[in-house]
């Protein structure tokens, strides 16, 4: 994986690209490029898994009277596929890099090959004849690009860091990024980049920057289609669409690792690339994440109802892996948050950011690309919120229940320009009319796409939002098979009582893949990502929290009210703050970031 950024007829010098490209270099350690041509640039930094010696970047082509430059960030999984295509129709490679074929893909299909690439990506193709640009990001939104309008200038970049360390862009928050932190946040609405006028580039689409404009374009969404196909059928053709996709994703030219926490997606991954792994002679190494103590004090409960460390031992010794342990002590996770603060460029998932930012330093010592099992609760309906009806039945995003204990944070000016109902109500119901559902649909059928829909355009978001910044400031590429998005396709047609098989959480997917695991893994209840539940991880937020309060001119309190804050401190766990793991630690956790967000990027608030 890398980083991209590029600047077109917005003023720059050598010391400005320069500046921007240190932003990327955790994202790319490997190598790096810059392109100049009059008043554009496109700038590069590598992180090198396949084809080390040659794939550098920018990467140029002259075809058909047209040349193209390319800077790319991602990974094709049917590149073989592809450059043979290519091949038949007079194109010739230089390399067996995937960017080569994606290049010349592109040089030959135009936007077409768009819907012909199965990997994550975020690509800039500058076309010089044309003085044209292509901007791309892949269909499920795994690798990020964001950008910003300055006139008839763009700004992009992998990360909104890059296009802040450019002189013009200015870290601005109005009201309703204000919104974005403090109502919808760690999510935030999909385009958004929550700064002003810094927009995203939304998974499955593309942008074409000419003479001064940008237009954007959807190419792929979550279609309703019906399902002919009887159960036993979708069951085999989920078997073969997740053990695809799994074995897609291993190709790489360094040893690879296996992010493994006991549960089912992350098992099923392990073992698959286990038995191929078994089959070169090798074996497969596993990295997994604890916290001290964590024997003493954890506490099942609904969203966590037990932890991990038993069911790691049972897949470890299943598949005879060479096992990597990180844990990590409440001191460990405190002295986190600020890089993991920088490194998302948002405040993010708390102790849940701090981990995973940790753990994936470690696997960093040991290999340089890691497959992990995020999104199957997605698209398989995995998650508490798909099966339980009360919740289902209330009219909001199913995560973040708890609108109105969130808008007791907001300063009183803030809660004067912003009605937080209206604001989080807008864009829930956005996404539900864009959800696409067959004419005729049952309601309770239409209403599970239609969490899917959420779940794939909000929730999803935010987790693979986490998985890309921590891995890559850690330089450290990590893949997500359950998001190949043949396998989104397919399974959104699915009815519900396939997917529910046997009232079961992903009972269609443990039906697919039996054989596979050990029945303690494949029947074990849905676990989340851990947290501590270590006593003293509570107590030094809430140290930090009162040394805050007692701050006279801290930030945070030009966009928090102070008492709220001060409630928190005594505040019991009720509903979560977002998701299944932000409780009342997690929530002084997130106004912790949220205060240093504000001063490392000399935030400025206008509202």
């Amino acid at each position: 994986m890398c980083a991209i950024a590029g600047i077109f007829n917005v003023p720059f010098d050598e010391k400005i690209l320069k500046k921007m490209q240190r932003t990327m270099r955790r994202r790319g350690p490997d190598g790096q490029g810059i392109y100049v041509q009059n008043n554009h640039a496109l700038l590069h930094t590598r992180l090198a898994i396949v084809d080390p010696a040659g794939g550098a970047q920018p990467m140029a082509l002259q075809w058909a009277g047209e040349r193209y430059i390319l800077v790319y960030n991602g990974e094709l999984y049917n590149t073989a596929e592809l450059r043979g295509e290519l091949e038949s129709l007079g194109h010739e490679f230089q390399t067996h890099s995937d960017t080569e074929v994606v290049l010349h893909g592109c040089a030959e299909w135009g936007t077409a090959a768009l819907d012909r690439f199965n990997g994550i990506f975020a690509f800039a193709l500058w076309m010089e004849r044309a003085e044209r640009l292509l901007l791309a990001r892949d269909r499920m939104g795994v690798k990020p690009l964001f950008f910003q309008q300055k006139g008839r200038g763009l700004l992009f970049a992998s990360e909104i860091k890059t296009i802040l360390a450019h002189p013009s862009a200015q870290p601005v928050l109005t009201a309703e990024g204000a919104g974005e932190i403090l109502l919808l946040g760690p999510g935030r609405t999909p385009g958004s980049g929550v700064f002003r006028d810094i927009r995203e580039v939304e998974p499955g689409c593309f942008g074409i920057f000419e003479k001064g404009i940008l237009h954007l374009h959807r190419y792929w969404s979550l279609k309703d289609r019906e399902h002919r196909d009887s159960f036993e059928d979708t069951v085999a053709q989920v078997r073969f669409l997740v053990t695809d996709a799994i074995r897609r994703q291993m190709v790489a030219d360094v040893p690879i690792g296996m992010f493994l926490s006991g549960g089912l997606d992350s098992s099923l991954i392990t073992a698959v690339c286990a038995e191929r792994l078994h089959a070169e002679g090798k074996t497969v190494d596993t990295f997994s994440v604890g916290y001290a103590d964590n024997a003493r004090y954890f506490v099942p409960g609904k969203f966590q109802p037990n932890s991990d460390e038993d069911f790691i031992g049972t897949m470890e010794t299943a598949v005879g892996a060479t096992a990597h342990h990180t844990i990590l002590t409440p001191e460990d996770l405190s002295a986190a948050l600020e890089t993991s603060t920088v490194a998302r460029d948002l405040p993010g998932m708390a102790d849940v950011d701090f981990s995973l930012l940790a753990l994936c330093g470690d696997i960093r010592q040991s290999v340089k690309m890691a497959l992990s099992g995020e999104c199957a609760d997605e698209i398989f309906g995995g998650y508490p919120w798909f099966r339980d009806p009360e919740v289902r039945a209330v009219d909001g995003f199913p995560w973040a229940q708890n609108t109105r204990y969130r808008m007791m944070f907001l300063h009183p000016d803030l809660r004067e320009k912003l009605d937080g109902e209206a604001f989080v109500q807008e864009r829930y119901r956005a996404t539900i009319r864009e959800t696409d559902v067959l004419p005729g649909t049952d309601p309770a059928e239409r209403r599970m796409k239609e969490m899917v829909n959420l779940n794939y355009r909000w929730f999803m978001q935010t987790l693979l939002d986490r998985k890309d910044r921590m891995s890559m400031y850690q330089s450290l590429e990590v893949r997500v098979p359950f998001c190949d998005y043949r396998l989104a396709e397919y399974l959104y047609g699915v009815p519900w009582a396939f997917k529910d098989y046997q009232g079961e959480e992903k009972g269609l997917l443990r039906r697919a893949m039996e054989g596979w695991l050990p029945k303690k893994i494949l029947h074990r209840k849905k676990s989340p990502y851990p947290k501590t539940w270590h006593p003293r991880y509570r107590a030094l937020m809430a140290e930090r929290l009162e040394t805050l309060l007692a701050e006279k001119n801290a930030p945070l309190f030009d966009l928090v009210d102070r008492r709220a804050a001060e409630d928190l401190l005594h505040g019991e766990d009720t509903w979560p703050w977002y998701g299944q793991l932000m409780g009342v630690p997690q929530t002084m956790a997130f106004l912790l970031q949220t205060d240093f967000w504000l001063r490392h990027f000399s935030v400025k608030l206008e509202y």
